[in-house]
């Protein structure tokens, strides 16, 4: 049943508590937050937006759709190389508003700061006839002039992803198809698949320990090809990958065996949230050694060279070394 509650009311019964052990937030009582920063650190700040229908679907859980959101922010930070600090929120409700779903979404949120140890500081809550928007703003300080970049990767660099690929996108995929949709899925790995779409994890740690290990980073929100574009035009160099090198979760690799699912979209699908950097040859012991430390996987797919003009940015082979065509066609938005 859909329970009515006015906007002050919302913010001190769910909101408010989120801003607990911060006091620059004041308990959401005044008109702005305070948030210091030390004097050899700079202030990192993202913005993203999810949309109901867009981004995640109306059906899905209240606590998964908060945690998506803010993993998706802390996502970007980490590809920086900053350590979270605050975020505010920004909500357009649709009506009526429907106050058992928001007690159950702050729930995720306060579950995702305690994960990675962030706070809520501000924002807005607006009624709208349009579907649900949720707009987070993160901050996050790294030292400075430490930030990692997209353009300061160098030919010779080795070209390393995080985690796994393409398990979002086959989450995605199962949900709109439907289990019964997909022979031969075992439960167990569609759950997999569906939870790496609807909850991702910003490699928050990862991002932190690269700072001066990596050359440039990028995290992979739209796509393994078009983010890995985004990075290798704007250091301006240009990269070979191969298709086996790319690392798919086992759940991946049995979904793939069972359906007629192309690279395109292991490698177009989006929504990972999987770091994408580079190294200098001589870090690459170092990173064996990150690895380890923080338990998380980390596969090198390519040498950047000096770009020239008859080659494409990007280019993919397969495992007999025979380039694919494969267009770019990581999500966008227009």
């Amino acid at each position: 049943m859909t329970e009515q509650s006015g906007e002050f009311d919302i913010i001190r019964r769910f909101f408010a508590p989120l801003t607990r052990d911060f006091s620059g937030a004041y308990s959401l009582l005044d008109d702005a937050a305070c948030l210091d920063v030390p004097p050899d650190q700079q202030l990192m700040i993202t913005t993203d937006c999810l949309v109901a229908g867009v981004h995640f679907f109306d059906t899905d859980p209240a606590d998964s759709i908060a945690a998506k959101l803010l993993s998706a922010n802390l996502s970007d930070l980490a590809s920086m190389g900053a350590t979270a600090q605050v975020y505010t929120l920004a909500v357009a409700w649709p009506q009526p508003v429907d106050v058992e779903w928001i007690r159950v979404f702050a729930e995720g949120l306060e579950l995702s700061q305690q994960q990675y140890g962030v706070h809520l500081i501000g924002g807005d809550t607006v009624a709208s006839p349009s579907p649900l928007t949720l707009t987070v703003t993160a901050m996050g300080t790294v030292a400075k002039g430490k930030g990692l970049l997209r353009s300061t990767a160098n030919g010779g660099d080795l070209v390393y992803v995080s985690g796994t690929i393409g398990d979002a996108a086959l989450g995605l995929d199962i949900l709109n198809a439907g289990r019964e949709g997909v022979s031969g899925l075992d439960a167990t790995d569609a759950e997999s698949l569906i939870a790496r779409y609807r909850t991702p994890t910003a490699r928050c740690r990862l991002g932190q320990h690269l700072v001066g290990i990596a050359s440039a980073c990028i995290d992979i929100s739209d796509g393994l090809l078009s983010d890995l574009g985004h990075l290798v035009k704007a250091s301006g160099v240009q990269v070979d990958i191969h298709l086996t090198d790319v690392p798919l979760s086992e759940a991946a690799r049995r979904m793939i065996t069972d359906s007629p699912l192309s690279a395109h979209r292991i490698l177009n699908g989006g929504d990972d949230y999987e770091l994408l950097f580079t190294v200098p040859p001589e870090q690459e012991t170092t990173l064996i050694e990150l690895s380890k430390k923080l338990g998380i996987q980390l596969t090198s797919i390519g040498i950047l060279s000096v770009s020239q003009s008859d080659k494409e940015d990007v280019r993919v082979f397969d495992g007999n070394g025979t380039l694919l065509s494969l267009e770019n066609t990581g999500y966008r938005h227009f």
